[in-house]
């Protein structure tokens, strides 16, 4: 089984030919992201910057996110996700914007968000792409699964 940093040197690969560009606006991953892809060489080629956007204050100040969606719809949503993958794309002059929202737990949730619930969203000139998920398990391994999912949909670009 392929593991996460043979795949982060294969996006690297594909992404340094296409001259594909990154940035991430991380909340609930709190930069695990940022950090799995530069963990890999070569990565500055693809990963221009990643800014880890915890407080509502963060992402309204470092991402521009307009503080009346956070207030209207909540910092964990569809709506602020993306907000935070087309912003942070835009701010950083990249090609693929990546914006992450979510309550890691064991606390915080409500009935309407539970622990678990995170949106992952991804923004190109051509589309944005939120996508839902509740993955009910510990922090570090919620950290993961985010991970893989953002592999996944960078993998799949063409």
């Amino acid at each position: 089984m392929i593991n996460s940093i043979q795949r982060v040197e294969a996006i690297i690969q594909k992404f340094t030919k296409k001259n594909l560009r990154i940035a991430t606006a991380e909340s609930c991953t709190g930069g695990y992201i940022s950090n799995m892809i530069t963990n890999v060489s070569g990565s500055s080629k693809v990963f221009d910057r990643g800014i880890v956007c915890y407080s509502n204050q963060a992402k309204i100040e470092l991402v521009k996110v307009d503080p009346n969606v956070i207030e209207k719809f909540g910092a964990v949503s569809r709506e602020v996700v993306k907000l935070l993958a087309n912003n942070i794309r835009i701010l950083s002059n990249v090609e693929i914007g990546i914006g992450v929202s979510g309550i890691a737990g064991p606390t915080g949730g409500t009935i309407e968000k539970p622990v678990g619930l995170v949106y992952i969203g991804f923004s190109t000139e051509k589309e944005i792409k939120i996508e839902r998920y509740n993955f009910k398990t510990d922090r570090i391994t919620f950290k993961k699964m985010v991970f893989d999912k953002v592999l996944t949909f960078l993998e799949s670009l063409n």
